[in-house]
């Protein structure tokens, strides 16, 4: 496969709310959101373009998702998503623990520092 056509599978994937596979063991923040949402886009605007940059991104890349069910099949696990956003960490099919609410960017990064460690990632 070539690195265009990996790139334009991986891009539709993400386009559907799919992440490509991922190993066993690795992270992955969920970004639950929904059309409107004040506080999503201040998240957009202070971290979203910057997140796959920095060591959690780096760590748990994120898939976001609209807060609205059916979640895909591999999500089917997580239960309660009633603010958005809610950020959820995913380690091999469990949730490890949640962000409800976007509460700035260190207070964020502080936050999703404490889920990643509890990982033990």
């Amino acid at each position: 496969m070539t690195l265009l056509s990996r790139r334009s599978l991986i891009m539709s994937a993400m386009a559907l709310g799919l992440a490509p596979a991922q190993a066993a063991g690795k992270l992955q923040l969920v970004m639950f959101d929904r059309v409107g949402c004040p506080w999503c886009a201040k998240w957009d605007s202070e971290v979203g373009n910057v997140y796959h940059k920095t060591w959690e991104g780096e760590r748990a890349p994120l898939r976001r998702l609209s807060m609205h069910p059916p979640y895909p099949s591999d999500l089917s696990f997580i239960t309660g998503i009633v603010y958005s956003p809610t950020f959820v960490l995913v380690k091999d099919g469990r949730e490890i623990g949640r962000i409800v609410g976007y509460p700035g960017e260190a207070h964020f990064y502080v936050q999703l520092s404490q889920l990643i460690e509890k990982a033990g990632s």
